[in-house]
């Protein structure tokens, strides 16, 4: 009978504990971290109830000014290189092949993930870098650790099913980790591809709770996948002088998904004037993500 009540009681706590972390979760916003240094320039035009912005970018301020040496380094105020000492280079092995990737922050209880999915010809490596883009990543790296967060930068082996697969074994085996944390997904460039494919798992689908593409392509068949009919909140960056994903491409896809539901929570944001590279140097994290905190399913 005292097993039973023992056991009966620690069920109770063990409850409890899930229901605070998921209320934390659900409550967090990330604080501050130099937010007057990484604010957007002046907004041009928006529509769509503010979901559609168009941004003032300007590469001689945005680049030239703010960068010591202009897309290699950053001034030194941009960055806040400490967070470095809760930095690690990891190995994961999964069922899908070993996955090469550096985590920032907690491991093993964190309140939210993110994880950055790099372009075609870039690594790990470049999620993490403190002073490349605009000392953007830095930021990121203070934004989530600081909060008790966890931040991954991964290696993976393509672009299709393979990498998927490493990076939906990633996500499995983190947030199993950290059961309470809301999971974010960013990619950059090409790495778009592997943000549709993993809203379109059935797993992983499921798991997820918000898409960022920046600089990045489009995929019709979002619109029918997991993720979608979770109502994942789903942000685009995109410049306008982008010769490799062009801006109206999609932008016409972030309307489809209005016209498909108009209350589907997504944002657009397009850099006027930027370039490929533009997003990922300007995105500003933290009110993209504390939106996405907001809207998480």
């Amino acid at each position: 009978m005292a097993f039973r009540a023992l056991s009966a009681s620690h069920a109770f706590l063990v409850a409890t504990f899930a229901l605070s972390v998921a209320v934390h979760a659900n409550s967090l916003e990330l604080k501050p971290f130099k937010d007057d240094l990484f604010a957007y320039p002046a907004t041009l035009s928006s529509d769509s109830n503010g979901a559609y912005t168009v941004l003032d970018y300007r590469e001689m301020r945005d680049i030239n000014q703010r960068d010591e040496v202009p897309e290699k380094r950053v001034r030194a105020q941009y960055t806040d290189t400490g967070v470095r000492k809760v930095q690690q280079d990891l190995m994961l092995k999964t069922d899908a092949g070993d996955v090469r990737h550096v985590a920032v922050g907690k491991t093993l209880g964190a309140a939210v993930i993110v994880l950055y999915l790099h372009g075609q010809g870039g690594s790990r490596k470049q999620g993490v870098d403190d002073f490349t883009f605009g000392g953007n990543f830095n930021r990121l790296k203070n934004l989530v650790a600081g909060n008790g967060g966890l931040y991954i930068s991964p290696d993976f082996p393509d672009f299709g099913d393979k990498g998927a697969a490493q990076v939906a074994a990633l996500i499995d085996h983190y947030g199993q980790q950290s059961p309470g944390a809301k999971i974010f997904v960013a990619c950059g460039s090409m790495g778009g591809a592997l943000c549709w494919k993993l809203a379109a798992l059935n797993d992983t689908g499921r798991r997820i709770d918000g898409l960022l593409l920046l600089g990045s392509l489009w995929d019709e068949s979002f619109l029918a996948s997991p993720a979608f009919k979770r109502r994942v909140p789903v942000f685009f960056g995109q410049g306008s002088h982008d010769v490799v994903f062009p801006v109206a491409n999609q932008e016409a896809f972030f309307r489809s998904i209005l016209a498909k539901s108009k209350t589907y929570p997504t944002r657009f944001v397009r850099f006027e004037t930027g370039t490929h590279g533009t997003p990922i140097r300007m995105v500003d994290w933290r009110g993209t993500l504390n939106w996405m905190l907001s809207k998480a399913p």
